[in-house]
């Protein structure tokens, strides 16, 4: 008995040991998966760095960029379009405008009343547009317009004269006059083949007169001219606007003899604001890491719009759940839920959002998005914390980047405080600027906006920084586009620039 007593013993033993080192091996195993991951987001971070110097970089890449898209057609990644937009509001239009904002998968019809220094947007219709007429015929989709505003005019009042009409149409189109334009491709899921490379207003012209309506477009802009538009309405001092939402634009007002590519072109203001496009700038300066890559990759528009992708609220969602998935792949911290993150743009911008702004001790809002968007449950208060470091990485390169576009407008503006040039001062003192911001990103994310502003700061310095205002403006392609009726129409000589 002693014998089998010891052998049992020993067994036990042996048994014991062997549970312990699986233990201790799992544990070892753990801490180097865990290590893995710490390493892949150290590796992340260090790739989308942006300090000053680099953003000071960025700036002038884009400077350069905007002046080669000023000299010539083709010769910068900027398209630098022209408006034909030569006066802005002043402030003292008055009357009723209608306004039509298309660009994307709904659109907008505004009747807006100037007057007395206010804008205000008395009736609104915003409807969806049927999936067949964004694949069908360019005359199916205006009839359709046509109609609804037909329906939105006959309940107001009887006035015969006709109307001026705003026209946003925030897909790319190379512009002949402020009322005239050639599209120049679909995006955002229309492909219209027979609309390419027709003028679009007239197009719009023609379906309002097939429908009996006394109303013609004097005014066809993007979102961003718009945005424009309605900033300057409110303050003169506005030279820029950029669109920070889902997608990602900017426009400023540039003299009309810096426009190389169209020389001896006559303007009433000696100025024209520029549709920048800025979207597809690209640099060998901005900080490119390999998931942009592999987002470019599973773009429709691979090698192009560079920036938008680096910057946009369509996009951000979707770098940090690349990140994530090869987190999960190689450190294997989701365990099998890893599979979720397979399946691209599960993680929305707006997630994203509401992750980094969890600010609870336990990060309980991440619990949940992770268990109930992204089907991942049981995540350690640790993993928890990793999620929203990714997603604050991913947030401050796109508000620092953005920064740095705005910069280079100011620069090319001479109203950086570089001394490049004197149209940034006055009296030897830097001159108020204001760039009007629109867009669910600046809007209503505070961390993006604080980290925009921050960047401002670092690069500018704080002196020249108090000289900008960065303005919030709601509905520019709506009223902005509005105003621009107004000014465009047969009184357009109260328009400044």
């Amino acid at each position: 008995m002693g014998r089998v007593g010891l052998g049992v013993a020993a067994g036990c033993a042996a048994a014991t040991c062997a549970i312990a080192a699986a233990l201790v091996a799992r544990r070892a195993s753990a801490r180097a998966r865990w290590r893995r991951a710490v390493a892949l987001l150290r590796e992340f971070e260090d790739g989308c760095a942006t300090p000053p110097p680099r953003l000071r970089q960025v700036v002038d890449a884009m400077v350069v960029e905007m002046h080669a898209g000023l000299a010539s057609d083709g010769g910068s990644k900027l398209k630098m379009l022209l408006t034909f937009v030569d006066a802005l509001p002043a402030g003292n239009e008055e009357g009723t405008y209608y306004s039509i904002d298309l660009g994307g998968t709904n659109f907008r019809v505004l009747r807006v009343e100037v007057g007395a220094g206010s804008v205000v947007t008395r009736r609104k219709v915003e409807l969806p547009i049927p999936e067949e007429l964004t694949k069908g015929t360019i005359e199916e989709l205006f009839n359709f317009v046509a109609m609804t505003l037909k329906e939105f005019v006959e309940t107001e009042d009887g006035n015969d004269e006709q109307r001026a009409l705003g026209f946003t149409f925030s897909f790319p189109v190379r512009q002949t006059s402020v009322s005239s334009g050639s599209l120049i491709r679909w995006n955002k899921g229309f492909l219209i083949e027979d609309a390419v490379g027709k003028d679009v207003a007239q197009c719009l012209n023609e379906a309002l007169a097939r429908n009996g309506l006394n109303v013609r477009v004097t005014a066809l802009v993007n979102d961003t001219v718009g945005t424009l538009a309605l900033g300057h309405y409110h303050d003169e001092d506005t030279v820029a606007a950029v669109i920070i939402g889902a997608g990602t634009n900017a426009c400023y007002i540039e003299r009309t003899d810096a426009i190389i590519k169209c020389q001896g072109l006559l303007t009433n203001s000696g100025g024209m604001v520029v549709n920048m496009e800025w979207g597809s700038f690209w640099s060998s300066h901005l900080p490119r890491t390999p998931y942009d890559i592999s987002l470019d990759d599973e773009t429709q528009n691979r090698n192009d719009q560079g920036f938008e992708k680096m910057v946009s609220g369509i996009y951000l969602g979707e770098i940090a759940r690349l990140v994530l998935h090869r987190m999960a792949l190689e450190s294997d911290f989701f365990g099998d839920a890893a599979d979720n993150l397979c399946t691209p743009f599960t993680l929305s911008t707006p997630l994203l959002a509401a992750i980094r702004k969890d600010d609870s001790p336990d990060l309980s809002e991440v619990r949940k998005i992770l268990q109930e968007h992204l089907k991942i449950p049981d995540t350690p208060l640790k993993t928890r914390r990793l999620v929203v470091k990714v997603c604050d990485i991913v947030t401050r390169r796109a508000a620092r980047l953005a920064a740095a576009g705005i910069v280079g407008i100011l620069k090319k503006l001479g109203r950086d405080g570089s001394g490049v040039a004197s149209s940034g001062r006055t009296g030897g003192q830097m001159r108020r600027t204001v760039v009007a911001i629109e867009g669910g990103l600046y809007e209503g994310y505070p961390v993006f906006r604080e980290y925009l502003d921050e960047a401002l700061v670092e690069i500018l310095g704080e002196e020249v920084a108090r000289t900008v205002a960065l303005r919030v403006t709601v509905d520019g392609s709506g009223a902005g586009a509005a105003l621009l009726a107004a000014v465009h129409s047969s009184n357009r000589q109260q328009g400044s620039i």
